[in-house]
């Protein structure tokens, strides 16, 4: 791999903002969504730097594309609630943009690099 740790890696630091963001963002919600939309939102965010690293971690190409994709699809996970946060007047369309705009680019950063 082109990096000596998962750290250096762009995509894991985008992940990482987009995480910090996401948490800052839950913080606004409804009480009544704290156990619910709240926590969510946040695990999935988690799980995009975290599936990175581990993927990082693998020994094969294959299985650390596999856990880029998988860190994908909690990018969109975080993206659609985002959205329900959106429809629900929890969240404003300029509170969310920063977290939206993470969700678009560290997707299209992750699709990049499991091309590979």
């Amino acid at each position: 791999m082109a990096w000596s740790h998962y750290r250096e890696m762009i995509v894991w630091q985008k992940a990482m903002d987009l995480t910090d963001e996401v948490y800052h963002l839950a913080r606004s919600l409804p009480k009544e969504e704290l156990y619910a939309l709240s926590d969510q939102m946040r695990r999935a965010a988690v799980s995009i730097p975290s599936n990175i690293a581990e993927g990082y971690g693998r020994q094969t190409d294959r299985e650390f594309r596999q856990f880029l994709s998988v860190a994908r699809g909690s990018v969109f996970e975080v993206e659609t609630q985002l959205e329900i946060c959106i429809r629900q007047n929890y969240l404003s369309v300029p509170d969310a943009k920063t977290a939206l705009a993470l969700c678009d680019e560290v997707g299209r950063m992750l699709t990049t690099l499991s091309r590979h």
